[in-house]
């Protein structure tokens, strides 16, 4: 197979772009034959090509990304968007208007962090429709949740084209533009925040007297059953938490602490903090 059949070329083959190419096959969404990744790193390159089941192309470059391509998907640093952008707005090699300019590629998916769509545009062209998403790590076992903004050319049938990409490894959701740093410090960084919270429960129970081992799957079913409680009983958070307090109990003890060192005021501050963060460097 040629890039010259690809559906879908996804720029960089790290572990967002690699999890959603895994995504896109295992739920069928793409054939083998209709998806290439490219992955400047020579290694990475090897690693990939062992991975992916026969059919999917690995290449170094989007050189000669045909103008009929279904879309891109960008799964490269911030730091390397423009250069990603340059090369798939390059026009396919001997291409009768090569050198003509404007994107080869009619819509792209950005996954880069603090990157506007404004500047995406121009770097293609601007004319490609272009998406931009916001997922988490999550997305590596399937479960991520990211959200979705359009940019200035992008249609209905453009962000029902990226949720379904998307819904390969997660859930979706619609935002505005503008309310990407705030999607950002929540569920892009979330992870990170409750990987916290997870370490200090396992501490807690072996400081108490559990084995590591067993605090950590005591810890981890915890976070996991609290979360699928509270999204498949559609429950009030603070309904759900009242559910587990009873007046002068273990829990209510326990929460005492928490709220007593501020730690639900810590938690919204963290979230303000990456926010502004992703702000600063979008700008």
């Amino acid at each position: 197979m040629t890039m010259a059949t690809a559906q879908l070329v996804i720029v960089g083959g790290g572990r967002m772009g690699s999890a959603l190419a895994r995504g896109l096959l295992e739920k069928e969404v793409l054939k083998p034959e209709e998806l290439a990744v490219v992955e400047a790193d020579a290694a990475r390159r090897h690693v990939l090509e062992g991975e992916f089941p026969a059919g999917v192309a690995v290449v170094a470059s989007p050189d000669g990304l045909p103008g009929g391509c279904e879309g891109a998907v960008l799964a490269v640093k911030p730091d390397h968007i423009e250069e990603a952008c340059i090369a798939l707005a390059a026009e396919p090699s001997g291409s009768p208007d090569q050198g003509r300019g404007g994107a080869s590629v009619r819509r792209v998916l950005s996954i880069a962090a603090g990157v506007p769509t404004g500047r995406i545009e121009d770097w293609l062209g601007g004319r490609a429709a272009v998406v931009r998403a916001m997922p988490n790590t999550p997305a590596l076992v399937g479960v991520g949740v990211a959200a979705i903004a359009s940019g200035r050319h992008a249609s209905e049938e453009d962000l029902q084209w990226a949720e379904k990409l998307l819904g390969s490894v997660g859930t979706t959701l619609r935002v505005a533009e503008r309310m990407m740093d705030a999607v950002t410090g929540l569920s892009g960084s979330g992870p990170a925040y409750l990987f916290l919270v997870a370490e200090a429960l396992v501490e807690g129970g072996v400081m108490m007297g559990l084995a590591r081992e067993d605090s950590s799957l005591l810890a981890a079913h915890t976070l996991l059953g609290a979360a699928m409680l509270w999204i498949e009983s559609g429950q009030d958070l603070a309904y759900l938490r009242g559910q587990v307090t009873s007046p002068g109990g273990t829990t209510a003890a326990g929460l005492q602490v928490l709220e007593q060192r501020a730690v639900r005021a810590a938690i919204v501050d963290a979230v303000r903090a990456a926010s502004e963060r992703s702000g600063e460097l979008g700008r």
